[in-house]
């Protein structure tokens, strides 16, 4: 492949102290802790709020490293961690850094077979779970406060990570059962690189007050919230899941950062505090999945507040584009490309037309666990296995290549359809997806939510925006889309509640 004189040119970056400073990403708390050592750091809200200065978490992560070393682990050996966000979760996620061991952020949702598979095929030595983990060989140690107290070692000398930026910081699963466990390798190097790429954005500057709401298991609520916030201080404010007292959290503890998924977003529509509850944010970001944009428009409607999204990937640690800093387009724009990242669309040729998403960048990982397979190149570029086109330096994502359907052998994008349905009023969530067809191979199926839908009107809207072939044979009218923990619509689900194929299309 070549095309190297066609990329997008990256945002100019700062110099961030991070490259001379850091080969380990718990290695910023320490920075923190000798800068501001009493400046809090870390709270979990709620009837029995607790928080941590950065000195004190400073030093929890050394002495639960401590503790885990004496378990026998050396050196990138792995370390499961499943379960819900909470100050114990970045405790040991920090602290398995600071040893040099691997941090194995898992689903706590998972079926106990998905859960037991991917600890078995990690190679874990340890797993801190607030779900039952039973498999031959681990050491299962409750994510509790008692059980990370006794596990600690406060006099033992504190634990000196690995000087390498290149060793393996985290394994991260992007897929369950289907194909089996797949995670992406992920070094120190690639998660500070993303951290400092960020930095020119100032997604979370410092002193923000930020809001870890969506799961710390994922890629975006692991370095995009968790990772920028050790990189430029502040405060973490985590919380297990949107509950009732979401918007009483936001006032009490003055969150002025707000990352969501567009599961919760949603929900935040449905809520009439919504208009006067966001009063001191500022920065409102919606990453882990797609957001529709008559969302968008309707949570800026009532809020005053303009919603920042980007493009990224678990591969990518997770940044490529994001629209801070720049216009908000419509149609699937997620910005321009983050500062240390390049992209070219295909082979760099045709930019402006649809095509498959490279990328290249410090922040890239390494390859799938446990060989290394399927990582970058040798020239560093990687297919992303997304669509997408450039259009002035600006972003388009088209579709995931997997999420094709093919009608009478012509390619329909579901994200254009979605687009479209999108547009009719009342329509606040749509999913687009194939299903078998005996005479066109395959037809499209669209999913909607929203209130008072009329689906003759969405029919007429797709007759005027979209070719026949492109057109919904079915639409399915839910009360609400299914989405998991990160907001990502599971369109698995929708799929096998079709149950069996319909008749021929017509």
């Amino acid at each position: 492949m070549n095309g190297d004189d066609e990329l997008v040119p990256p945002l100019q970056a700062p110099t961030s102290p991070s490259s001379s400073l850091f080969t380990n990403l718990a290695d910023l708390v320490g920075h923190h802790s000798g800068r501001t050592p009493d400046l809090v750091a870390l709270v979990q809200p709620g009837r029995t709020r607790r928080a941590l200065t950065w000195a004190e978490l400073e030093r929890a992560v050394d002495a639960l490293a401590s503790g885990l070393s004496s378990l026998g682990l050396v050196a990138g050996h792995r370390v499961v961690i499943c379960g819900a966000n909470s100050i114990e979760f970045v405790v040991v996620y920090l602290a398995a850094l600071r040893a040099g061991f691997v941090a194995v952020p898992v689903n706590p949702q998972l079926t106990d077979d998905e859960l037991r598979r991917i600890v078995a095929d990690s190679g874990a030595k340890v797993a801190f779970a607030d779900v039952p983990v039973e498999v031959s060989g681990v050491r299962v140690v409750p994510l509790s406060a008692d059980a990370l107290a006794s596990l600690s070692a406060p006099d033992q000398p504190p634990v000196s990570s690995p000087r390498d930026q290149e060793s393996l910081a985290a394994l991260l699963y992007t897929a369950g059962t289907s194909g089996g466990p797949k995670a992406a390798m992920l070094t120190h190097r690639a998660l500070l690189a993303h951290l400092e790429h960020l930095e020119a954005l100032q997604v979370i500057p410092p002193g923000t007050h930020v809001l870890a709401l969506l799961p710390l298991f994922h890629v975006f609520g692991l370095n995009a919230v968790l990772g920028s916030w050790a990189m430029n201080g502040g405060r973490l404010v985590v919380a297990d899941g949107y509950t009732d007292d979401f918007f009483a959290v936001i006032g009490e503890e003055h969150i002025t950062n707000l990352p969501l998924a567009p599961a919760v977003i949603y929900r935040l529509l449905q809520d009439e505090r919504l208009a006067d509850g966001l009063a001191e944010v500022s920065i409102v970001v919606s990453g882990a999945a797609p957001l529709p944009e008559t969302m968008r428009d309707a949570f800026t409607a009532l809020t005053g507040l303009r919603v920042e999204q980007g493009y990224g990937l678990t591969e990518a640690a997770p940044g490529v584009s994001a629209t801070l800093g720049g216009q908000a387009l419509g149609g699937g724009h997620v910005g321009r490309t983050l500062p240390g990242v390049q992209i070219r669309i295909g082979d760099g040729s045709e930019q402006s037309e649809p095509g498959e998403i490279w990328v290249r960048g410090d922040n890239l990982f390494s390859g799938y666990w446990p060989g290394g397979e399927g990582g970058p190149g040798e020239d560093g570029w990687f297919a992303t296995g997304d669509i997408g086109y450039l259009a002035d330096e600006e972003l388009f994502l088209v579709d995931r290549a997997r999420e094709l359907v093919i009608v009478n052998g012509f390619n329909v994008y579901p994200a254009e359809v979605e687009q479209v349905i999108i547009e009719v009023e009342g329509v606040l969530d749509v999913a687009v997806v194939g299903a078998p067809d005996a005479r066109t191979g395959e037809h499209v199926v669209a999913f909607v939510a929203g209130p008072g839908l009329d689906e003759d009107a969405i029919r007429a809207h797709c007759e005027i925006r979209l070719a026949k072939f492109k057109r919904p044979h079915v639409i399915k009218v839910l009360n609400e889309l299914p989405r998991g923990a990160t907001g990502k619509i599971l369109k698995g689900e929708l799929r096998r509640s079709l149950a069996a194929p319909t008749e021929p299309g017509r």
